[in-house]
C-alpha cells in the first residue's frame, strides 16, 4: 500500500487559507507571501524571482493591478502584488503609463519584468478573464484560481486561455493555482496553460488543471519549435481531453503528477519534442503518452510510473502511443536538482498540495510517513507489515472497478470527499480498493453519496486474488469479516433500487 505523505508548509502566508489534510500530519511552518523558491527549469538562466526585493501592493480589482503595474519606476521595477477577491470583466479595464502595457478584459503582463502576482486572505478568483504573458520575464504566478476563460461567446479574453505565454517569454514560475474551464472549445474554452512564439524557463508546479478539452500546449504548430525548458511537477490533471502536455520541439520534464480522466490522449510529444516522464500516476485513462495526431515524431525517457487503469490504442500513420509498456526512445539530460516521491504516493500528495488555497504545501520529497515534532531522530527502520488499527486504508491506494457512469470516477470512492462519488454504468457493478503489497484488512464502510441513501441492494464482497466472497448481504453501512491479507478488494452489487452511488469505500484493519 501506499506510504503517508510527509509535506512541509514552504513560504505561506498567514493569512492564506489551509485546507485540512485528510488522514496525514502535516509538520509545517510559515512564513511571507512573497518568499517561496521557484524549482525546475525556471530556475535556470538567472533563475526566477519575481518581485522579490520590490514593493508589496495589494489590489482586488483588475484595474488595480494594471495601476499598479503601471505606477512603477520602470517597466523593470520589482513588485509583489497581493491580490483578493474576485477580479472580472467588470473591474479590469486598460491602465495607461510609462512602466507598462495593459489592456481591457484580460490580465496584461506585457513588455515588463520582475512581478510576482499571488492570491491573499479569502482567496484570489480571475473569472472569466485570463492572464496573458507577453514579451515579458520573471515573472510569479502563486495561489490563484482562473475559470472559464473563452475565445467565443461572451465575454471573451485571452483567446480562450486561462494562463497564455507567447512571443519572447522567459522566466515564469507558476505555482498552486486552479486553472478550469466547463468544457472544449466546442463550448468557447481553449487551452488552460498555453506557451508559443519562443518561450522558455518555465515551471508549473503544485497546480490543478480540469474539465477541458485541452490540458495545454509547448508551441502553436510543428514549426514552433523554439519553445521549451518546461517543467510540470505535482500537479492534478483531471477530466481532459488531451494536451497533458502537447509539446512540439524543445524539452519537458514532467514528474509526480497525477493524472485522471484523460479522455482522448495525454502527453503527446512530437516535432521532435523530447520529454524525460518520471515518476508520474496515470488513471482511468486512454493514450496517456505517445505522438499522436501527426506522423512528426517525438520521443520520451521514461521511468518509475504507474499506469492504473489506462486503455491505449492501436499505432498508425498518425498515431504512435508508448503503451502498452512504455519504453524509453530518447534520453534526456536535467540540468537541475530535484527530488522525486515515489509514484505510488502521488495521488496522495497531490490531492493535499496542489490548487490554490491549500496553504502553499509542498512535498517534503521523501514519500514518507510525518514524524512528530517532539520525537527525537531515530534510525529509519522497515513500515510494519500490518497497518495502525483505525487508519483508513483506501486514501493512498488505488481503485478500478467494472464500469463507470460519466461524470465519476473509481477514485472517487478513495478521496475522501463525500461529496464525490462513483457509480456504474447500470444499476449493478464492481468497485475495488486495491495495494501494491499484500494488505490485511477486516472492516469496510460503503458510504452513499447524499440523496442516494438506500440505493444499494444485495451485495457481496469479494477478494479479488482468489474469488472468496468474504461477506454478502444488503444495504450500505458497515462490514465485518475475518481480517484478510489481499491486494484488491471489491464491493460487488448485485441488486439495486435506483442506480447506486458510492462516495467512500472505506478499508480498515480492524
Amino acid at each position: 500500500m501506499r506510504r503517508a505523505v510527509a509535506l512541509r508548509f514552504h513560504a505561506a502566508l498567514a493569512a492564506l487559507a489551509t485546507a485540512a489534510a485528510v488522514g496525514v500530519a502535516l509538520p509545517i511552518t510559515q512564513a511571507s507571501a512573497a518568499a517561496g523558491t521557484a524549482t525546475g527549469y525556471a530556475t535556470g538562466n538567472g533563475g526566477t524571482t519575481g518581485g522579490a526585493g520590490g514593493q508589496t501592493v495589494r489590489a482586488t480589482t483588475g484595474t488595480a493591478i494594471h495601476a499598479a503595474l503601471c505606477g512603477r519606476a520602470s517597466s523593470s521595477t520589482p513588485i509583489t502584488i497581493e491580490v483578493e477577491g474576485t477580479i472580472n470583466h467588470g473591474n479590469t479595464s486598460k491602465v495607461s503609463g510609462d512602466s507598462c502595457n495593459t489592456a481591457d478584459s484580460v490580465i496584461e503582463l506585457k513588455q515588463i519584468s520582475n512581478v510576482t502576482i499571488i492570491g491573499v486572505g479569502n482567496g484570489a478568483v480571475f473569472d472569466q478573464l485570463g492572464i496573458h504573458i507577453r514579451e515579458a520575464r520573471n515573472i510569479i504566478i502563486r495561489n490563484v484560481t482562473v475559470r472559464n476563460v473563452k475565445k467565443s461567446g461572451s465575454p471573451t479574453s485571452n483567446g480562450g486561455d486561462a494562463i497564455g505565454m507567447e512571443s519572447n517569454v522567459r522566466n515564469v514560475w507558476v505555482d498552486h493555482v486552479t486553472l478550469e474551464a466547463s468544457g472544449g472549445e466546442s463550448e468557447g474554452f481553449d487551452g488552460l496553460f498555453d506557451m508559443k512564439n519562443d518561450t522558455q524557463y518555465v515551471t508549473l508546479s503544485y497546480s490543478i488543471l480540469r474539465n477541458s478539452g485541452r490540458g495545454g500546449l509547448i508551441g502553436s504548430s510543428e514549426s514552433d519549435r523554439s519553445n521549451g525548458y518546461v517543467t510540470f511537477h505535482h500537479n492534478r490533471y483531471e477530466n481532459i481531453d488531451s494536451r497533458t502536455p502537447l509539446l512540439r520541439g524543445g524539452i519537458a520534464h514532467i514528474y509526480n503528477n497525477h493524472y485522471v480522466d484523460l479522455h482522448e490522449s495525454g502527453i503527446n510529444s512530437r516535432a521532435g519534442g523530447r520529454a524525460k516522464v518520471d515518476n508520474n500516476y496515470f488513471e482511468d485513462s486512454k493514450d496517456v503518452l505517445g505522438t499522436f495526431y501527426t506522423d512528426e515524431a517525438g520521443y520520451w525517457q521514461v521511468g518509475g510510473n504507474i499506469f492504473d487503469n489506462v486503455t491505449w490504442s492501436s499505432p498508425g500513420d498518425e498515431n504512435n502511443p508508448a503503451g502498452p509498456d512504455p519504453q524509453s526512445n530518447t534520453s534526456v539530460s536535467i540540468p537541475y536538482s530535484y527530488a522525486l516521491d515515489g509514484a505510488s504516493c502521488v495521488p496522495d500528495i497531490v490531492r493535499q498540495t496542489a490548487g490554490a488555497n491549500k496553504g502553499l504545501l509542498e512535498s517534503s520529497g521523501n514519500c514518507s510517513a510525518p514524524q512528530e515534532p517532539t520525537t527525537p531522530p531515530t534510525t529509519p527502520t522497515d513500515p510494519p507489515t500490518t497497518p495502525p488499527s483505525g487508519t483508513n486504508l483506501s486514501i493512498g491506494a488505488g481503485s478500478d472497478g467494472s464500469s463507470k457512469a460519466g461524470g465519476t470516477s473509481y477514485g472517487n470512492v478513495r478521496d475522501g470527499n463525500m461529496s464525490t462519488y462513483w457509480s456504474p454504468t447500470g444499476s449493478t457493478g464492481d468497485i475495488s480498493v486495491k495495494w501494491s503489497s499484500p494488505t490485511t484488512v477486516s472492516r469496510v464502510v460503503i458510504r452513499e453519496a447524499s440523496g442516494s441513501a438506500g440505493a444499494i441492494g444485495s451485495w457481496q464482497l469479494v477478494n479479488h486474488g482468489t474469488g472468496a466472497v468474504l461477506k454478502s448481504g444488503s444495504g450500505a453501512g458497515t462490514i465485518t469479516f475475518t481480517p484478510t491479507s489481499l491486494s484488491k478488494i471489491t464491493f460487488r452489487i448485485t441488486g439495486a433500487t435506483s442506480t447506486p452511488r458510492v462516495a467512500e469505500f472505506e478499508t480498515y484493519a480492524g
